[in-house]
């Protein structure tokens, strides 16, 4: 008996614990974002986001940043999404569970947390040397793509994992092949779940800098790029750019440039939660 009711006091310590760190990172968060708001509210303006870099802070903008980090956006997800899905379902559909079969899903899941800078330390070899593109942004999706990749493997299984056995089931028995099973059955069953892991793997990218910094992405670009070979540079440089002077102006455009940032992540996590809960309600 005593056995048991030390159990419950720790089960209830536990869930007190839980509760308390809990709040304490939603207090600090809380803190965070309203010192970012109090500071970058006054000087987010359209001017600010349509103006380019100056070494006046109250003349600088975020426009070159902000055109480059959405063409690196889209470049990334048209690498990375095909290869991720297409690797995804031939590992869970078609991979076959052999030793070597298994050392290739641990090195992919593994690879999901390696530092990014490692990433961008292969980038800066593989892409920017070898193929010779340089410090340009065609590099710079390559080299997030890679990181975000082992994310859209992972996802992609769990997605196709969790489609109910009775919808292969029941396509097989009105004589679909497996080819037409999968893709007119199971990937749209598993779409939303799909989604939801390309939409947080592009959240983490659209926030990365170590890796692009590694490959050549420049701290201050006075243009506004236009085509995959451009220089460029992206918001979470520009944002340390800005950090890193001593000017109180620049700390203030800093925290504009986050509050951006921070708008097109909660969207982009928005649109992931969304997704779940639709795949749950369809479940």
């Amino acid at each position: 008996m005593s056995k048991v009711k030390g159990r419950y006091v720790i089960d209830k310590l536990f869930m007190y614990f839980g509760l308390i760190s809990t709040f304490f990172g939603l207090v600090m968060l809380a803190v965070f974002i309203g010192a970012i708001l109090k500071d970058g509210l006054a000087r987010l303006d359209w001017d600010f986001i349509t103006g380019l870099p100056s070494r006046k802070a109250e003349k600088a903008g975020i426009l070159p940043a902000l055109t480059g980090s959405a063409w690196v956006m889209v470049m990334t997800a048209l690498i990375a999404i095909p290869l991720g899905i297409s690797a995804g379902v031939y590992l869970e559909e078609y991979g076959k569970k052999t030793r070597f079969g298994r050392i290739v899903e641990i090195n992919i899941t593994n690879l999901a947390g390696v530092p990014s800078i490692i990433y961008g330390l292969l980038g800066l070899e593989l892409f920017v040397r070898i193929l010779g593109m340089g410090g340009s942004i065609l590099a710079g999706s390559f080299t997030l793509a890679l990181l975000i990749l082992p994310i859209i493997i992972v996802s992609t299984r769990e997605a196709i994992k969790a489609v109910p056995k009775s919808i292969r089931e029941a396509s097989y028995a009105l004589g679909a092949s497996r080819l037409q099973t999968i893709s007119m059955a199971v990937i749209p069953s598993a779409m939303s779940g799909i989604l939801t892991g390309v939409i947080i793997s592009l959240s983490r990218a659209i926030g990365e800098a170590a890796p692009l910094i590694v490959i050549g992405a420049l701290a201050y670009v006075p243009f506004v790029p236009t085509t995959p070979m451009s220089d460029f540079t992206v918001m979470p440089i520009q944002i340390f750019n800005w950090v890193s002077r001593p000017q109180h102006e620049f700390l203030v455009n800093a925290s504009s440039a986050i509050i951006v940032l921070l708008f097109f992540t909660f969207i982009l996590n928005s649109i992931a939660i969304w997704l779940r809960l639709r795949r749950k309600v369809q479940y």
